[in-house]
């Protein structure tokens, strides 16, 4: 028995086959398209100028005699840890005290 001739154009596969290879077609344009997109995501996230923050600790005022144990930035707001276990929060721009909050 011979196998039957194909003229390469798909026009012979079962129906199947048809739906398989055009589902494969379909996913490895969406997997390509989905690539691109990332990489252009990547591209314009690296490529973005990012604004450094420039925190200088001495800005911030805290009662006398109490240190500086850490110091961190918070969605604009500088959260300040003293030693007298308190926490002070500063808004970022104008340097003001906005609230204080003690650790027990």
């Amino acid at each position: 028995m011979e196998p039957p001739e194909t003229s390469g154009a798909g026009g012979d596969l079962p129906p199947q086959l048809r739906w398989l290879k055009r589902l494969v077609t379909v996913l490895t344009v969406t997997m390509i398209g989905g690539v691109l997109a990332i990489s252009a995501v990547l591209v314009i996230r690296l490529n973005a100028e990012s604004a450094p923050v420039v925190i200088a600790p001495g800005d911030f005022v805290l009662p006398e005699g109490v240190g500086l144990v850490g110091i961190s930035v918070i969605d604009g707001r500088v959260v300040v840890v003293g030693d007298d276990a308190v926490i002070r929060v500063f808004d970022g721009e104008s340097r003001a005290l906005l609230r204080e909050i003690p650790v027990e």
